[in-house]
């Protein structure tokens, strides 16, 4: 039986796609990893496994320490399946390869060979590789990257997961710039960041600037520096991405949202040092590594929003789970 995890709003979306496709064609069982609690309104499928987690000085060892002494959550399993890049998805993959269990890795192949950036996801995705035997790659760039380390395990190639969500929405254009901003590595520059992004705000009173506000205190503490960006309450999955939709263009540090809004033939201000989805610097996105930098890159994004036409999305097709399915079935999982 394949055991798929998931513990965070991210994750969730990204193997949502790939649970609906496997419905009836694998025998399969979740297991929640309760970072975000509410999730668990959205999961209609009753065999939920839930991890509990014992709570210490450091949130990200107890997460590990609690999977690793869980024999309960992997018994009748065969094979798991991890997402991403989480400490949860590295300890579940550690704790499955401890019980030789088949270890299935979902966008796999994500390098920006730096430990800082973003920590401490660049060390849980190179870790879980070492142990992988399915390595499900995004990208021919991911696949590449495993190549380079000699990884043991099976790579095909996909495309990302989160596209099978929003292959049926059309996309349109409006003075909309969609903005959010929530990594750790800004969290010392939030500041700076919010005073530029008003400032771009106040100086294009005909564009309308949308921030919904993440509930990190680090960041959530900063909401009233803004006087020109309409700041918002977080926003559901479905909201969100029909508002991504319809902007002009976006400015984040997330990693995901580089590929929807490339999907939508959106521009991308990439807030961060480096990225790990380099497939579409230049074209769909480009990266703004300080605050200073910032209106340059809007200069880039706002004089031409739409992105040469004959460059097709480097991240999928919006089929990516069917693709898995076809090869769980020649796999055996």
């Amino acid at each position: 039986m394949l055991l798929i995890s998931f513990g965070t709003r991210p994750e969730y979306i990204k193997i949502k796609p790939l649970i609906e496709e496997l419905q009836n064609k694998v025998e399969h069982v979740l297991l929640f990893t309760g970072q975000h609690e509410d999730l668990l309104a959205h999961v209609s499928d009753s065999t939920v496994r839930r991890l509990q987690v014992e709570d210490g000085t450091n949130r990200l060892d107890s997460i590990v320490s609690s999977i690793m002494n869980s024999d309960e959550v992997f018994e009748g399993i065969t094979s798991v399946l991890v997402q991403g890049d989480t400490s949860s998805a590295f300890a579940i993959a550690l704790a499955a390869f401890h019980r030789k269990l088949k270890v299935i890795h979902l966008e796999a192949g994500l390098r920006t060979y730096d430990l800082e950036n973003p920590y401490p996801e660049e060390f849980n995705r190179q870790a879980v590789s070492r142990l992988a035997d399915i390595n499900l790659c995004p990208t021919e760039e991911s696949a590449a990257n495993l190549a380079k380390e000699r990884i043991s395990g099976k790579v095909y190639v996909v495309g990302n997961t989160v596209l099978d969500n929003i292959v049926k929405i059309e996309p349109e254009y409006s003075n909309k710039i969609v903005i959010t901003m929530h990594r750790r590595e800004n969290h010392s520059l939030i500041k700076d960041w919010f005073k530029t992004i008003d400032s771009l705000a106040a100086q294009n009173p005909d564009l309308e600037f949308i921030l919904p506000i993440h509930p990190n205190p680090n960041v959530y503490k900063h909401k009233d520096i803004f006087e020109h960006v309409r700041v918002v309450d977080p926003m559901g999955y479905e909201d969100f991405v029909k508002l991504l939709s319809q902007s002009r263009f976006v400015i984040t540090d997330s990693g995901g949202l580089q590929e929807e809004s490339s999907f939508f033939r959106k521009k991308c201000i990439v807030c961060r040092k480096t990225t790990e989805r380099v497939e579409g610097m230049g074209v769909f996105s480009t990266l703004c590594p300080t605050p200073d930098e910032l209106p340059a890159a809007f200069l880039w994004a706002h004089e031409q929003p739409v992105p040469d036409p004959d460059e097709p999305c480097p991240y999928g097709d919006g089929y990516t789970s069917e693709k898995i399915a076809e090869i769980f079935a020649i796999e055996g999982t």
